[in-house]
């Protein structure tokens, strides 16, 4: 028995002779399949050769300074060069911390940061809450003056904070140090910025509940700008860890020192020339930051982010 294939209605009459086989599709590449332009693979080639080549010249001198530091002082000064050890040394540790207090110089970093990267995200947190929430006056000019804030150089207020620190007696003092650095321009535009992309109606429900604006702050608006505080926050701590300069002129007390401050003192003292002594202290004031850092980086570029396109 043979099949024949009717012809469509709608298609009009097959002509004579002609075939009423149905045409094969032809088969279309699943997207799996599809062949990426040449174009395309040489910008990931190259974007992936950058990436190596920047992670090498950044890491390379982190990866010397920790390897050098545990090792022998004359494994340090062999040549040709050799990057691993050849045992594990903690004689530079121990020595840097007999010729400096240390475990002082610690404290005093790790107070001084948490007290000021704290109080910095507190006032940014205030001040931004008062110019997106509040009908204050001239608050657009009060936002421009922050925005110039950012673009004038710390530098340039040295001379005066230290004249007026040396007026309070501030000098090698602990609020010598905190209170000239503690307004944040750059938490306060970052905070009003995300405040801006927060919505209106959850406020103003917690208004009609009764809710005052310390209450709105801290119940509603820090727990949806969460990212945004860890990443102002995260900061603010690498800043006060860091800072050098101004604690350097402000205090030559070492017990009110902070770790930056204590490599120059360790540099100095009867001329210290043990590379392996100064790398290992070094490793001390850059490895704690750095590892606060690699954890909380994903909170660090999604808080950047947040708000950022808002006007």
């Amino acid at each position: 028995m043979s099949l024949q294939i009717a012809p469509r209605h709608d298609a009009g009459p097959v002509p004579p002779g002609a075939s009423t086989a149905v045409p094969e599709r032809p088969a279309v590449a699943g997207p799996g399949r599809r062949r990426r332009p040449p174009r395309a693979m040489l910008l990931d080639a190259s974007g992936w050769v950058t990436m190596v080549i920047a992670t090498v010249v950044l890491g390379a001198p982190l990866v010397w300074m920790l390897l050098a530091s545990l090792k022998r002082p004359d494994e340090l000064y062999r040549l040709p060069l050799q990057w691993l050890p050849e045992a594990v040394d903690l004689t530079s540790y121990g020595n840097a911390a007999q010729t400096i207090p240390l475990g002082q110089l610690f404290l005093n970093s790790v107070g001084l940061t948490v007290v000021g990267a704290g109080l910095k995200v507190l006032l940014g947190l205030s001040c931004a809450y008062a110019l997106v929430f509040l009908d204050v006056p001239y608050r657009r000019t009060v936002f421009l003056v922050v925005i110039a804030a950012l673009m004038i150089p710390p530098q340039i207020t040295i001379i005066p904070n230290y004249t007026f620190v040396a007026s309070l007696g501030w000098l090698n003092t602990y609020q010598g140090i905190l209170v000239p650095g503690l307004a944040s321009a750059f938490g306060t535009f970052l905070f009003r910025q995300h405040f801006l992309t927060l919505p209106a109606s959850v406020l103003e429900a917690a208004e009609l509940d009764g809710a005052g604006h310390w209450r709105r702050l801290w119940r509603f608006v820090v727990p949806m700008s969460l990212p945004t505080v860890a990443a102002v926050g995260l900061v603010a701590v690498v800043t006060e860890w860091n800072d050098y300069l101004w604690p350097f002129l402000v205090v030559d007390d070492p017990r009110k020192m902070t770790l930056p401050v204590g490599l120059t003192l360790l540099q100095n003292i009867d001329g210290m020339s043990d590379w392996g002594v100064l790398l290992a202290a070094t490793v001390l004031v850059t490895l704690p930051i750095l590892l606060l850092f690699l954890v909380l980086q994903r909170r660090l570029v999604a808080g950047l982010t947040t708000g950022a396109v808002t006007g």
